[in-house]
């Protein structure tokens, strides 16, 4: 049994990772309440950026915690096609969570519909991504702590999609993504608990690429999506901020007339 080191870099990749989650569950929490404000292409396009913005902030926290993940007596690699398609799994799920809460007339049938489906999902990115990982032995899982990594993932996922429908003020949402990127990075560690590897030393060379060949470029890519995102979410006028400046507008020409 080969020894498994989560945290090989130390505290970097746990806390960067966990950034990570709090960055994009504050600008998916953000981008709902404006896109919950909003009709028309307006509301669909907020709740797009809402749902990448949240994919986005999910898949980066699993594979820059990744980064630090190392098994004794064998080199990692990471299949190429199946970690993008990990991505596009949290990025689909997430959005058909979003979209149910955004437009749903029943909106506790929608939560809960919501939650189960996007957790589902996340529990999946999470074990597609585990599945592009290529070493020399065989993976194994505790099934116990399996169900406990998707109870998290359904749980996190319902109270993600209830703050988005509930809490408005900046400050509330800074703290539910405080707790929600803590939910995301315990449902990782806790499948990541769950596994083991019995090596099998073998000289030949494993197919895909490194995690620096491939995971961190993408992860900085993904990250820098974030921040640009935050950047353009901050500078947005919310719809009272609108409506405001729109009333004003009348009132200057009217006084001008």
């Amino acid at each position: 049994m080969g020894h498994l080191d989560h945290a090989a870099l130390g505290w970097l990749t746990p806390v960067l990772s966990y950034a990570m989650a709090c960055i994009g569950a504050a600008l998916g929490l953000r981008c709902t309440v404006r896109a919950l404000g909003a009709t028309g292409k307006s509301r669909r396009n907020w709740l797009i950026t809402a749902a990448s913005a949240i994919g986005t902030g999910i898949w980066t926290m699993h594979f820059v915690a990744m980064l630090g993940f190392s098994v004794s007596g064998t080199d990692i690699r990471y299949d190429v096609p199946l970690t993008i398609v990990s991505l596009l799994v949290a990025m689909a799920v997430v959005c058909a969570g979003v979209f149910a809460v955004g437009y749903s007339r029943d909106r506790t049938r929608a939560l809960f519909l919501g939650g189960l489906t996007t957790g589902l999902g996340v529990a999946s990115m999470h074990y597609l991504g585990m599945a592009a990982v290529r070493l020399h032995g065989e993976v194994t899982y505790d099934p116990v702590l399996v169900g406990v990594s998707v109870l998290i993932a359904v749980v996190a996922a319902t109270a993600a999609l209830w703050a988005a429908l509930n809490i408005k003020s900046p400050v509330a949402v800074t703290i539910a993504s405080l707790i929600m990127g803590a939910a995301v990075s315990s449902m990782h560690y806790t499948g990541m608990f769950a596994v083991g590897v019995e090596v099998t030393p073998a000289g030949d060379v494993l197919p895909g690429a490194t995690a620096m060949q491939f995971i961190f470029p993408l992860a900085v890519g993904l990250g820098s999506y974030l921040f640009l995102t935050s950047a353009f979410v901050a500078l947005s006028p919310t719809t009272g901020e609108r409506a405001a400046s729109a009333s004003a507008q009348g009132t200057v020409e009217r006084v001008a007339g």
